[in-house]
């Protein structure tokens, strides 16, 4: 079977007062055109096809467009909630979706509703384990859902989510094309460099060895940045279709097509997509701003020059498309410098050192009391 696998659309997205609309219809076009070529048996939305729980109309119009167009490419197409998501105004959209033909999980649910069957073209058979993002204050009513034991509700996130999974997983057949898509941060991969960061920290990330092996590929959500994680069984994280944010100016744009069966691995090749509007960030004194050919991006401008009124508007006159300007934090004063200087006025020698050492994690009177005899012999020898 074929699926395509995209992830992090971020539909809304409003870039330093600049609205990403039009981008975000020229990306999901661009995908659609993908999955048209490619005629996946499948197509997987790994979450977050929101920037806000509470998007605006023209969003949720863009993303219900974008959705339908792809099933009428012919494919299933089945997406996931993910934490930038609202999921339950999600699963508010399911009755349209199932008159559709599209399978949306915003929420945590039941298992035997996150357990999804399906059948390609050509007869193969597919289960999904479909996992919603799942924040850490529901991780415990997860664990009710899924009727884990109390033991294994009082360990931590990635312990639960590796339930939920093992869980899902015992639907899997030996017949079938076993596939898990999920929200998720994976222990060893990288960020994209737009992701929320109180949801991709430590207390959220969970272990590769949490996906079981018996899964044929894993199809992630949440991190921006296309990539593999090494892992028990194939793992991906597609990317997202466009930068979401500056910092992610030199992500790979892309979608992930995959063919696998039941008995062979995992092939995957991405598809790059054309940006329609680049994100850029650019450095230099006015003077060198003026010389540079910045097409049709968004700019982050850094401007080496000393700070003054007036500044921004400069930088806007030389370039227009400039949504955020920035002076070069080279040319900013350190602001602990006045607070430093000041510790230090009318302080002494053997007292800056003691500090110091203090500071290092070393504070020893031995040691101090040797600095003072040396310096005292040091002033005296000068004297």
């Amino acid at each position: 079977m074929r699926i395509l696998h995209t992830s992090d659309w971020h539909v809304g997205k409003v870039l330093k007062g600049q609205s990403r609309a039009n981008d975000h219809i020229a990306a999901l076009k661009a995908l659609v055109d993908v999955a048209e070529a490619e005629q996946p048996d499948l197509v997987i939305v790994a979450g977050d096809l929101y920037d806000s729980a509470s998007p605006p109309a023209d969003a949720t119009k863009i993303v219900t467009r974008g959705l339908s167009a792809l099933r009428k490419t012919g494919a299933d197409v089945v997406v996931i909630g993910g934490n930038h998501d609202n999921g339950q105004a999600l699963d508010a959209l399911r009755p349209w979706a199932d008159a559709a033909g599209i399978t949306i999980r915003g929420a945590l649910t039941k298992p035997e509703e996150l357990l999804l069957e399906g059948r390609t073209r050509d007869g193969e058979e597919w289960r999904l384990a479909a996992l919603p993002f799942v924040s850490q204050r529901y991780a415990l009513r997860a664990a009710e859902m899924f009727d884990l034991s109390a033991a294994e509700s009082a360990q931590s996130y990635a312990h639960h989510i590796g339930g939920l999974l093992a869980t899902l997983a015992k639907g899997f057949g030996r017949d079938t094309v076993n596939l898990i898509t999920g929200h998720l941060t994976v222990i060893g991969a990288t960020m994209g460099g737009g992701e929320r960061e109180a949801h991709t920290i430590m207390g959220y990330a969970v272990p590769a060895s949490v996906f079981p092996s018996s899964a044929h590929y894993v199809a992630l959500g949440h991190l921006h940045r296309a990539q593999t994680v090494n892992g028990p069984c194939p793992i991906r994280y597609c990317g997202s279709p466009l930068p979401i944010d500056f910092g992610e100016e030199e992500n790979f744009s892309a979608v992930a097509v995959v063919d696998v069966t039941t008995s062979t691995a995992a092939r995957v090749r991405e598809v790059p997509l054309p940006v329609a509007t680049p994100l850029r960030t650019v450095r230099g004194t006015l003077a060198q701003l003026a010389t540079l050919d910045t097409g049709e991006a968004w700019l982050r401008v850094y401007v080496s020059e000393q700070p003054r009124a007036g500044l921004r508007e400069e930088v806007q006159e030389l370039l227009p498309k400039a949504l955020e300007v920035r002076i070069d934090p080279k040319l900013l004063p350190d602001p602990k410098a006045a607070e430093r200087a000041a510790a230090r006025a009318g302080r002494s020698a053997g007292e800056l050192f003691a500090d110091y050492l203090g500071q290092k994690g070393h504070a020893d009177d031995a040691t101090v009391k040797l600095f003072h005899q040396l310096h005292d012999e040091v002033q005296e020898a000068r004297n």
